[in-house]
């Protein structure tokens, strides 16, 4: 049993919360709203985030994020990737010496283009290598919250956090297996939810089943492609961080990205339709950092381009999808004509 932290009270880290307290570890979490810390804690429910779901007895929740790390010896972090420097820094001084850090946020900060193990690099430099790891895998939060069955990967520098942390996370139904790669499982985590934006407006427009598989096929090259250049291991985009998230976020109906493809097909404004939501859908902050690393690291990613041209440039669908189809003839593996 250990004194668990979970910073970020969504719909993830609902999920992540439930199942540390199920492992009958002492759970605490931090809510940026004080209504849904009041919720958690009064009604062992976040009406907010995850309606349908009961939360195990016993978390606590808080709004003071101080309060909520005390005496954690584990802290999970799931800000939206965006509020990850912010969140991270009201952190410092905070955290128990020895504690150690996972991070299940997804994303590269915009305006840095900085990985989330940067961003910490940054704000917690206390926090070294040995103590930090990165969750990533196919986990819809609403499955794991309800006990279903899910594989997820933990990674961390030389795999020494990841297999300290492995232990006390894993479980019959929520397997944790370790990497040593935690750039690439960063970039999958982070890119799959781009693939899973241009997914949903290809089925949105009704352009079939090849077309589907074409585009997380060819999505894969791009993550593969950027994570490569960043000193990633090819092999991890072939695991839960890469193959396994991005089918899951591309092909499964409860995908909030792929569900902002599929309105944006229908011909809603994406910045409108997302600032109705509660829920934060990442790959369209992700995409305009993915396309400015990947012309900064000189990586064709030509998927990647055309979401950042639609989402926030404002090029009409169906233009985005032509200038895909329209590209010179290559070589598979290479890209090179």
């Amino acid at each position: 049993m250990a004194n668990v932290a979970v910073v970020g009270a969504g719909a993830w880290g609902t999920a992540l919360a439930s199942h540390a307290a199920r492992l009958e570890h002492r759970v605490s979490m931090w809510a940026f709203e004080p209504e849904v810390a009041e919720d958690i804690e009064s009604r062992q429910r976040n009406s907010t985030y995850l309606p349908d779901a009961e939360l195990p007895a016993g978390i606590r929740a808080s709004a003071d994020l101080a309060q909520a790390a005390r005496g954690a010896e584990i802290v999970i972090l799931v800000p939206p990737s965006s509020h990850l420097r912010a969140v991270s820094a009201g952190l410092a001084g905070s955290l128990e010496p020895g504690a150690r850090v996972v991070v299940a946020s997804k994303g590269i900060e915009e305006d840095s283009l900085r990985l989330m193990s940067e961003v910490l690099a940054e704000t917690l430099p206390e926090v070294g290598a040995d103590r930090l790891a990165f969750l990533s895998g196919p986990s819809f939060a609403r499955e794991v919250v309800a006990g279903l069955p899910a594989d997820v990967v933990l990674a961390s520098q030389d795999m020494v956090a990841a297999a300290e942390i492995q232990p006390l996370l894993h479980a019959p139904r929520f397997r944790v297996y370790t990497s040593a790669d935690r750039i690439g499982v960063q970039v999958g985590g982070a890119l799959k939810n781009v693939i899973a934006v241009a997914t949903g407006a290809c089925d949105g427009l009704g352009l079939g089943h090849n077309a589907r598989a074409a585009l997380i096929t060819r999505g894969l090259a791009e993550i593969t492609r950027l994570g490569v250049s960043l000193g990633a291991d090819p092999l991890t985009f072939l695991g839960l961080a890469g193959v396994g998230d991005l089918v899951l976020t591309c092909t499964g109906d409860l995908s909030r990205n792929r569900t902002l493809g599929r309105k944006v097909a229908e011909g809603e404004d994406p910045g409108a339709y997302l600032a109705s939501r509660q829920s934060v859908a990442e790959g369209f902050s992700t995409c305009a950092a993915a396309h400015a690393l990947a012309v900064k690291q000189g990586c064709d990613m030509p998927i990647t381009e055309q979401v950042c041209q639609v989402l926030h440039r404002g090029r009409p669908l169906l233009d985005a999808v032509e200038r895909l189809v329209a590209r010179e003839f290559k070589e598979e593996l290479t890209g090179i004509r």
